[in-house]
């Protein structure tokens, strides 16, 4: 007997894409790799990645009362690259992540800064998606893929990111007890080698979603191929006490590029999330992913099948 199709984790919404360059009040190139996160009256906001026709990247909000459609986008660029005081914004900013931060009463925006030095992770707070306390580099080049946890690990801040060494592109991360000065530095999840999915880079997708197991993460993984990068995306879960011990690692991916959104665009073969809302059910998430460098989609999922679906067919790397 041959075996039945996959289980889907991700299901895509119907009228994907949600989000394209024809639906902005201004000029842009392409819109793509949305931060996510429900307001306190239950708008769902993405701060969507813009890229103009420079090239150069910036951030623009998009509200939602359902989180899927009737999207109102504010008239200009929300958070723009400002170089003249942050240099490491020379060529834009890109891939923010937002995070509620109920002890300072801020949303937290990590960020990938672009300069001649290459992409670092830089930090700013808000409280209304209206003016940004920008914290610059927090992360020196070349890294980036990074999102704050929500609250402290031990008293000190925790950050996950992606830094890029002579070893490989894999997920760290690092403490800090004030958001500008971080050390602690913890290697949390390896690019696996040889012919697996995500065996030449790893990176965090959305921010980490904490559960009572633990930190659930949605990782993306890169195969270089010989027609160019594929990006798809897996499962892993951290300990809830300790998030730089990996305790379970799906060996499969879980969500790739199928649609023609996903596969023909700017960088074809791309699925990205960097958001996800969580409905009142607790449960339900709505994933916003960027598709193809060209556009923004979403998929729903449960986290409680994910977290079945780790224990059915994860295995502790440890």
């Amino acid at each position: 007997m041959r075996p039945g199709p996959r289980p889907a984790l991700l299901t895509r919404e119907p009228n994907n894409p949600i989000l394209c360059a024809a639906d902005w009040p201004y000029p842009i190139h392409t819109v793509f790799n949305p931060a996510a996160t429900r307001l306190r009256d239950g708008t769902t906001l993405l701060l969507c990645r813009v890229e103009d026709h420079r090239g150069h990247s910036h951030l623009c909000a998009a509200r939602s009362a359902n989180g899927v459609d009737h999207w109102v986008i504010d008239a200009e660029p929300t958070m723009s690259a400002r170089p003249d005081e942050f240099p490491e914004e020379l060529w834009g900013i890109e891939d923010p992540r937002i995070t509620w931060v109920s002890e300072l009463n801020k949303y937290a925006v990590t960020y990938t800064a672009f300069s001649k030095g290459g992409p670092g992770v830089a930090l700013a707070l808000t409280e209304d998606f209206r003016s940004f306390e920008r914290l610059g580099l927090v992360m020196q080049p070349d890294d980036k893929d990074a999102a704050l946890l929500p609250h402290r690990i031990d008293g000190h801040w925790a950050l996950i990111h992606r830094p890029m060494h002579e070893s490989g592109a894999h997920v760290w991360i690092s403490y800090s007890p004030d958001l500008r000065n971080w050390g602690g530095h913890k290697l949390v999840l390896l690019a696996r080698k040889g012919a697996w999915w995500d065996a030449n880079k790893v990176g965090l997708s959305p921010p980490l979603i904490e559960t009572e197991r633990g930190w659930l993460m949605i990782y993306h993984g890169v195969r270089h191929t010989a027609a160019g990068s594929l990006y798809r995306l897996g499962l892993a879960l951290l300990d809830r006490e300790h998030p730089n011990v990996c305790i379970l690692r799906g060996d499969e991916w879980v969500f790739g590029p199928e649609a023609t959104y996903e596969r023909e665009g700017d960088v074809g073969y791309v699925v990205f999330p960097c958001g996800y809302t969580v409905e009142d059910d607790g449960d339900t998430l709505h994933l916003y992913y960027g598709a193809a460098d060209s556009c923004v989609a979403m998929a729903r999922g449960s986290i409680k099948a994910m977290l079945e679906w780790l224990d059915a067919c994860g295995s502790d790397p440890r």
